[in-house]
C-alpha cells in the first residue's frame, strides 16, 4: 500500500509532457523576440550610415523627406574617395600596418602558446595567467608611457610605431586563444612524434598548426581587428597627413572645424568597414570555434 501511494505521488509530481512542450515554445518565442530586437537595434547605425553615404550634400542639408531613405541615391561620395590620392594613402597605410601587425602578433602568439601549453616548463601556468591579465589593462592607460618610450626611439609620426605597438594589444589575447586550442589537442600526438624522433619545431609546424587552424584563424581575425580599427594610438603618435591611417584620416580630413561632410564621412566609414565585414562573413565559423575552445580549455 505504501509503495502504491509513493508511486502515485511521484507520478503526480512529474510534469506533464504537454506542459513542458508549452514552456519550451514560450521560451523559444521569447528568445527569438529578444534576438530580433537586438538585431534591429544593432543594424540601425550601419543602415543609417549606408543611406547617408548615398545622399548628396544638398539632400543632407535640405532635411526634407524621410531621413532613413536616400531620395536620390548617388555614388558621388564613393567615387570622390576612391579617386582621392589622400584617401588612398590612408587606406594603404592601414593595410600594410595591419598586415605586418598580424604577422608579428601571430608569430609571437603561436610560439608562446605552444611553449606554455605543451612544453610544460616550471611556472608555465603562472605565465599563461599573466599573459591574459595583461590584455585586461586598458590601452588608454598605456599610451602615455609608451609615447615616451617610442619618442626615445625616434618613431613619433612614423607608421612603424604602430607596427611596434599594435602587437602589444593583440598578442595577449591571441596567445590565450591559442593556449586553449593547443591544450585541446591530445598529448598522444606530440608524444608519438617525439618517439618517432621529431623535435618541437617539427611538432609545431607539422602537427599543431594544421590541427589548430580554426584557432589560428580566430586569433588572426582578432589581431586584424585590433590593427584595422585602432584609433587612439594613431591619433596620439601620428600627426602628418602622409603618415595617418584610415581611422584618423577620416576625422582629420573630412571634418573642418564645425563643418562635417556627412555624406563623404559615411562613405569613408562604409569603405573602412568593408574589409572586416568580408573577413567575418567568410570565416565566422572558424572564429566562433576558436573562441569557444579558447574559453573552455587551458
Amino acid at each position: 500500500m505504501t509503495a502504491v501511494t509513493a508511486a502515485a505521488g511521484a507520478s503526480a509530481k512529474k510534469p506533464k509532457v504537454g506542459s513542458l512542450e508549452r514552456q519550451r515554445r514560450w521560451t523559444m518565442r521569447g528568445t527569438y523576440l529578444a534576438l530580433c530586437v537586438f538585431v534591429v537595434i544593432f543594424l540601425i547605425p550601419p543602415f543609417y550610415m549606408i543611406m547617408t553615404s548615398l545622399k548628396s550634400s544638398a539632400e543632407i542639408s535640405a532635411q526634407k523627406g524621410n531621413p532613413w531613405i536616400a531620395q536620390s541615391p548617388t555614388l558621388d561620395n564613393f567615387v570622390y574617395l576612391i579617386t582621392n590620392d589622400q584617401f588612398q594613402r590612408y587606406f594603404l597605410n592601414s593595410a600594410w600596418v595591419t598586415g605586418l601587425e598580424v604577422i608579428i602578433s601571430m608569430t609571437i602568439a603561436i610560439l608562446a602558446a605552444f611553449s606554455l601549453s605543451r612544453m610544460g616548463f616550471k611556472g608555465s601556468q603562472v605565465i599563461s595567467t599573466g599573459v591574459f591579465l595583461t590584455y585586461l589593462v586598458p590601452p588608454s592607460l598605456l599610451f602615455i608611457p609608451l609615447f615616451q618610450l617610442v619618442g626615445n626611439l625616434g618613431l613619433i609620426n612614423n607608421t612603424w610605431v604602430l607596427v611596434l605597438l599594435f602587437p602589444t594589444l593583440a598578442v595577449p589575447f591571441c596567445t590565450w586563444i591559442m593556449i586553449g586550442y593547443f591544450s585541446s589537442i591530445p598529448k598522444e600526438l606530440d608524444e608519438a612524434a617525439l618517439i618517432d624522433g621529431a623535435n618541437y619545431p617539427q611538432i609545431l609546424l607539422k602537427i599543431f598548426i594544421p590541427v589548430a587552424m580554426p584557432g589560428i584563424i580566430a586569433a588572426t581575425i582578432f589581431a586584424f581587428t585590433v590593427g584595422w580599427g585602432a584609433f587612439l594610438y594613431p591619433l596620439a603618435y601620428l600627426y602628418s597627413a602622409d603618415q595617418a591611417v584610415l581611422t584618423v584620416g577620416i576625422v582629420r580630413e573630412l571634418i573642418r572645424g564645425d563643418v562635417f561632410a556627412w555624406g563623404t564621412i559615411m562613405a569613408a566609414c562604409v569603405i573602412g568597414a568593408a574589409p572586416p565585414i568580408i573577413i567575418y562573413t567568410f570565416l565566422m565559423d572558424y572564429y566562433v570555434a576558436g573562441l569557444t575552445s579558447g574559453a573552455t580549455k587551458g
